[in-house]
């Protein structure tokens, strides 16, 4: 049996809300109590810091890919299961999604977004067939939930695209729908 990985796409900053941190802290303890490897971003500052410590903490297994520019910056977190550094943020993503069954979406910015629009995309065109979970932390991703259903309203895509997401309100939420998936 081989261990299941959920990568986490999620902010390199805090955030402006506890809950935020809160639930990357709820998602990495999560992950480790049921036994499945973190796949993330490898930097040890935000909610990625967060995300990671906690699995970390709870005796889990983590995977950081982080692109040689923003090693600095992103504050690498070397001691990590396995650390990877990628040559551009390309490879990054795909080294991330290609090492994971599942896909987790905590509150981020426009690199998170970017992350689960590839992997939606990717979803879309048939690339991949894994789980993508949107945690719904606090509200934050109201508004994307609405445009999601906007970009289908207006025609650009199918509703079969909803189907490819599933929102949940929680960290713990979220885990049930992946045990769900996974099984």
């Amino acid at each position: 049996m081989t261990v299941k990985s959920v990568c986490v796409y999620c902010g390199s900053r805090p955030g402006a809300m506890p809950a935020y941190a809160a639930d990357a802290r709820a998602l990495g303890r999560a992950l480790a109590e049921q036994g499945w490897r973190l796949v993330y971003g490898a930097g040890d500052i935000g909610l990625m810091g967060e995300v990671a410590r906690a699995a970390q903490s709870a005796g889990g297994e983590t995977f950081g890919v982080i692109p040689r520019h923003l090693v600095e910056r992103e504050a690498g977190k070397t001691d990590l299961t396995r650390y990877v550094v990628t040559e551009t943020m390309h490879e990054r993503k795909k080294v991330m999604l290609m090492n994971a069954d599942a896909v987790a979406v905590l509150p981020g910015g426009a690199g998170s977004l970017d992350e689960l629009f590839e992997a939606l995309t990717w979803r879309q065109l048939g690339l991949h067939d894994k789980p993508i979970v949107v945690i719904n932390s606090a509200g934050f991703w109201d508004p994307l939930k609405a445009l999601v259903d906007h970009v289908i309203e207006q025609g650009f895509a199918n509703g079969t695209l909803t189907g490819f997401l599933t929102w949940a309100d929680t960290p713990q939420a979220a885990m049930e729908h992946l045990k769900r998936a996974l099984a």
